[in-house]
């Protein structure tokens, strides 16, 4: 009961109800937060920690920022999922709110694509200051599904390098992205290669339109550090994975360099294990395995985690 009370205390004021509403779409961080809102950072910390002290958000610090997130788990998850379904979204203060949550996606869609564009071409050379991709290449190769591939699905394909490296394991291999002149590098890659199961796909890789419980095999190979909303991505891999089906995920560990941000793009620094299982678990992804790669070739690198989970379904 009091938990209940506790709950609908915090929910049940206009401006911590707009929060609550517009972090439905995605994680924020609190700059963004007050963006937003209009309001001041001071007032916007204040809900935000009296909205986690209810435990319907969750609060990220990460280098200077902080991120907030919804609960999404358990009784409080539902409880705030029904909450939020009887929030107008058409009301004029939410749409004023949409409408900057869209400005701020617009920005950073903007800046990535930019980077991406002018570091095309030496996409490989830029990785390869803080990655030891080969490491990571065959860790990925021996902990590939057992059985036969019908279809590999590669989020953020880039360059197309998980294509070429793994695409000919697959019957149909399918890399997606948003970047044009990234996804014309990739085709001359899987063209030079000859691989004619792999195709290349210009779309949003939170929402693809690819049908539900159809992939075999589910690629992020670093990519989530770039992304707004990782969850949704991470709700998209389980939603088109098969039962038994894996994701495999090659991302930064958790980092303090917030250099990477301005000069490369990068939303996140790392990931921790703990948050990475939240995400599985919420997806019905089963963890099978965790490997950390320290990074000994560059001075004061990145070391880099893969993971890698498997769909569950009913016995």
């Amino acid at each position: 009961m009091d938990q209940l009370l506790d709950i609908l205390r915090a929910a049940g004021e206009p401006s911590r109800l707009r929060i609550l509403a517009i972090l439905n779409h995605g994680e924020l961080t609190i700059g963004e937060l007050t963006y937003v809102l209009r309001q001041s950072q001071p007032r916007i910390s204040r809900h935000v920690r009296l909205l986690g002290d209810a435990g319907l958000l969750h609060r990220y610090p990460e280098g200077s920022w902080v991120f907030c997130r919804l609960e999404r788990r358990g009784d409080v998850g539902r409880l705030l999922s029904q909450i939020l379904e009887h929030v107008d979204l058409d009301a004029g203060v939410l749409q004023a709110d949409l409408a900057r949550l869209n400005d701020i996606r617009q920005e950073r869609q903007g800046r990535a694509s930019q980077y991406f564009t002018e570091n095309a071409a030496t996409w490989h050379d830029v990785q390869a200051l803080y990655v030891p991709e080969t490491e990571i290449e065959t860790h990925m190769l021996s902990l590939f599904p057992p059985h036969a591939l019908e279809c590999l699905l590669d989020l953020g394909t880039g360059t197309g390098r998980m294509l070429e490296v793994f695409g000919a394991r697959a019957e149909e291999a399918i890399g997606f992205d948003l970047n044009t002149q990234m996804l014309a590098l990739a085709r001359a890659r899987i063209s030079d290669a000859g691989l004619s199961n792999c195709q290349v796909r210009q779309a949003d890789i939170a929402a693809l339109s690819v049908p539900a419980a159809s992939a075999d095999l589910v690629i992020l190979h670093q990519v989530m550090h770039f992304l707004d909303n990782p969850e949704l991505v991470m709700r998209e891999a389980g939603r088109v994975l098969r039962v038994g089906g894996r994701v495999m995920i090659a991302d930064f560990a958790s980092h303090s360099k917030e250099w990477l941000r301005e000069e490369h793009a990068h939303r996140r620094l790392g990931f921790a294990d703990g948050e990475i299982m939240e995400w599985l678990e919420l997806n019905d992804l089963a963890l099978l395995h965790t490997k950390h790669m320290v990074n000994k070739s560059v001075k004061d690198g990145l070391d880099v985690v893969l993971w890698v989970a498997e769909k569950q379904g009913a016995a």
